[in-house]
């Protein structure tokens, strides 16, 4: 059992998969650190700095080592600083390697460039989630492709389209944000060897004293290619410029992309929310659920639920990220430190939740498809009047006579519906009608005559576009998530 007398986010608890959590893990964030100090001793000493190949052997070897996070606790208590008090517990299990190791960096070298690691692996655990829920939905679609339904345009019934239709607009939306996201990854700079303020003097002195040549200022630039090589990034993709940090208007543009998939997500549960009200759709229900402590009867669209709260939460976070970049002074000043360690992770724990409960919810719609006929049916008269019209027309009548008849009715029939809660009676009503009388109503209202091209919309939206996500993310579609509530 966990401490109970100490504050548990439950983001890591209910929500996050282990998956993310490990990203934003302590082990993967000072154990990228020990690789970048790395990467930086292995540089410097294949560009000729004095470092030992026992220092390089030792360092290395102590990379995967387990970290005391005791030790550095005390160093940090002590020094007031975390970078410098893990440079000393690291120093302490490589002892030979303690004088090269944070050699000429500062300590945005191992926080921006750990940072940027862990937001392109977190974005594209994002990026996976988002094809999966894709997938999920386009199976959905396929199979009630052609299922008539009800449209709601101001939430008020409309034209009808089909359930397929309805799930490749929820799909759309979740397209465009995973492009978002996919451009953000493709777009995502490495920091790179950049020194206290951008110029990386304390390198250039390392490598050419008090007067430089330009041999020493192309060591340098070599030192910040080869590390961002090591790392493996793309040496193209650093950035030309930064001052201590890299640019905190990254973080922002992440977050909105973040933000991007969580409203596609919120429209999503927000609809099957609306649709399990009228209990025509609805997210899966395990046997032994309980979706009230009081009201036995209820099965709540708890999990449609979630996504919405988890997504307000992304989306609120990203105006914070902004504000952090929008005040940072100069090179840089640390009032980004303490907020960052909330605004980084804690969006993405947050979003990988929320993906996993759509996946889960996209997996197993369950779809009422005799409630879904009767709520269409007590609409479409209403909407088959110009039909209707225009084949009495057809059959000799006067298109302006016809016009009148069908609206008297229309308003009578509403009038009947909406104030004394009885069924539409429109059609009964024309049947007794002499201008309609050899008109074949229903077949006038045969549902699919009026869902357009939503069947075929359907085919071509899976073919033409699902098709080729779930090509690019073929490794990833099996994957289940295990909700934890």
């Amino acid at each position: 059992m966990q401490n109970d007398t100490t504050y548990v986010s439950p983001l890591a608890t209910r929500n996050a998969s282990p998956q993310m959590q490990e990203i934003w893990s302590p082990k993967r964030k000072f154990t990228t650190w020990r690789k970048l100090w790395l990467a930086l001793a292995e540089s410097e000493k294949q560009l000729g700095l004095d470092i030992t190949d026992q220092q390089i052997t030792e360092l290395r070897a102590a990379i995967d080592q387990p970290i005391d996070y005791d030790i550095a606790a005390s160093y940090e208590k002590k020094l007031r600083h975390d970078v410098m008090a893990h440079v000393h517990t690291l120093g302490e299990i490589a002892p030979n390697a303690k004088a090269i190791i944070h050699l000429g960096a500062t300590s945005q070298f191992v926080g921006c460039n750990a940072e940027l690691i862990q937001l392109r692996d977190a974005l594209k655990l994002i990026a996976n989630k988002v094809a999966i829920a894709l997938d999920k939905l386009a199976i959905f679609a396929d199979k009630y492709r052609d299922m008539p339904t009800l449209g709601f345009t101001h939430y008020q019934p409309a034209q009808p389209t089909t359930v397929g239709k309805r799930a490749t607009l929820w799909m759309q939306e979740l397209v465009i944000a995973l492009e978002e996201i996919e451009h953000r990854i493709d777009s995502l700079k490495f920091r790179g060897v950049k020194g206290t303020t951008g110029t990386q003097a304390s390198f250039l002195a390392l490598f050419g004293g008090d007067s430089p040549t330009q041999e020493a200022h192309d060591k340098v630039d070599q030192l910040d290619r080869l590390v961002t090589e090591k790392m493996g990034w793309d040496p193209d993709k650093r950035f030309a410029v930064t001052g201590q940090t890299y640019p905190r208007i990254v973080d922002a543009t992440v977050l909105a992309s973040l933000s991007t998939v969580a409203a596609a997500a919120q429209k999503f549960a927000t609809d099957m929310r609306l649709l399990a009200n009228r209990k025509e759709l609805e997210e899966p229900f395990e046997k032994n659920q309980i979706g009230s402590s009081a009201m036995a009867y209820k099965r709540n669209p708890m999990r449609s639920e979630r996504i919405c709260g988890l997504s307000r939460f992304v989306i609120g976070m990203t105006q914070t990220a902004y504000t952090t970049s929008a005040e940072q002074w100069f090179e840089r000043t640390l009032d980004d430190s303490s907020c960052r360690r909330l605004t980084l992770p804690e969006p993405f724990l947050a979003l990988d939740g929320t993906l996993d409960i759509l996946i889960n919810v996209a997996s197993g719609i369950v779809v009422y498809d005799k409630t879904v006929e009767a709520n269409l049916a007590a609409e479409l008269p209403f909407m088959a009047s110009e039909n209707i019209m225009m084949a009495a027309v057809q059959k000799g009548a006067d298109r302006q006579d016809v016009h009148e008849v069908i609206r008297e009715h229309s308003q009578a029939a509403a009038q009947r519906v909406k104030a004394e809660g009885a069924q539409n009676d429109l059609l009964e009503r024309l049947e007794n009608e002499d201008m309609f009388k050899d008109i074949d109503l229903n077949a006038v209202l045969d549902p699919s005559k009026f869902v357009g091209r939503a069947p075929q919309q359907v085919d071509q939206f899976i073919q033409n576009v699902i098709t080729p996500i779930r090509t690019r993310f073929a490794d990833t579609l099996n994957y289940t998530p295990d909700l934890k509530v």
